[in-house]
């Protein structure tokens, strides 16, 4: 896991957890997968609150949560709108006061700035998917409604490198961020 600073909050802490689990978790899926998203719930509240969650939890996770009531769990979404791009799926995502933050995974393609000049100069439409300094990238990207953030950055060809940071992504942290603003 990359951790946060040693002068983050226990919620922080929580946060990082989470969102690394998740990375964890999708590490071993395929590359070129679809876009994940998962509800972040605090894990005591839940166990006192819904006795089906609690008997499905592997006690691994009761241990790890008790007396900690930042602990998160991470709830993935299974039935996604079917949505034009990330954009809009995140514009039509809204949470239940239960929900405590959410995580979303996504890839991308990243280009060094020389070669995003090469590619922005070039009339070939593919030249961004097969220039060879592309580099495939995967985020999650975890908020709290309490402002919170954390970010997990994985790339294809270096997948044992994995670095963390609370703001890596802020476009699409802000965008996961607003899913939990109140529409009135």
């Amino acid at each position: 896991m990359t951790t946060p600073p040693a002068d983050r909050t226990p919620r922080q802490w929580a946060l990082a957890r989470a969102v690394s689990d998740i990375d964890d978790h999708v590490a071993a899926l395929p590359w070129d997968g679809p876009v994940h998203l998962f509800a972040l719930i605090r894990t005591a509240e839940a166990i006192a609150t819904d006795e089906q969650f609690a008997a499905e939890l592997p006690a691994s996770i009761k241990i790890e949560a008790d007396g900690d009531a930042e602990h998160l769990t991470s709830v993935e979404q299974d039935e996604l709108p079917e949505v034009a791009d990330l954009e809009e799926l995140l514009a039509c995502i809204a949470w239940p006061e239960a929900v405590a933050g959410a995580a979303i995974v996504t890839e991308r393609i990243v280009l060094p700035p020389e070669a995003e000049a090469e590619v922005a100069a070039s009339d070939d439409p593919e030249a961004y998917l097969t220039h060879p300094k592309r580099e495939d990238v995967r985020m999650v990207v975890g908020v709290l409604r309490t402002g919170e953030t954390w970010t997990v950055l994985r790339m294809r060809h270096h997948s044992q490198d994995v670095m963390g940071g609370e703001d890596l992504v802020p476009g699409l942290t802000a965008a996961l961020a607003a899913t939990f603003e109140d529409i009135d």
